[in-house]
């Protein structure tokens, strides 16, 4: 059986389970800094597939948008360790004319592991400068949407 390190495990709310592979840590045992944008940007990715029902950069092309990283932002509660799951929660507390944040609340059976906020921007496919969020975006941000 192959065993899967990252899973969704909820759509609503949108929940990705990850286990730390060892070739995350360094030979202390612990998560390396670095690892932990790249869990945001795996969770990110996820969930645009699930905004998207299928292949998001199929339909961001239908869109005429991409939707590149504007902005990021980690803050550390605890340190992890090989083989440990913990659980991602994504929301989307804001969204603005041209782009919206996601929320990334990480917990291990309750205890905050890290937060994060990533940022993406809507940019015209054709011109590359910044664009309205399309209707079928916002659309399917609608049910992800907090009140902060």
């Amino acid at each position: 059986m192959i065993d899967s390190y990252e899973s969704v495990v909820s759509r609503r709310p949108f929940v990705v389970r990850r286990r730390v592979r060892w070739s995350d840590c360094d030979p202390a045992g612990v998560v390396y800094t670095g690892k932990f944008t790249e869990y945001v940007l795996n969770a990110a990715t996820l969930f645009a597939s699930e905004l998207a029902q299928g292949e998001p950069a199929a339909w961001r092309r239908s869109l005429g948008v991409d939707t590149p990283c504007k902005g990021m932002a980690l803050e550390f509660h605890r340190a992890l360790w090989p083989e440990e799951e913990f659980e991602m929660l994504l929301d989307v507390p804001e969204v603005r004319e041209h782009g919206y944040d996601l929320r990334i609340e990480a917990t291990q059976s309750g205890t905050p592991i890290f937060s994060a906020r990533f940022s993406p921007i809507c940019i015209r496919r054709d011109a590359r400068v910044r664009a309205p969020i399309p209707v079928e975006l916002l659309n399917a941000l609608a049910p992800f949407r907090t009140n902060s």
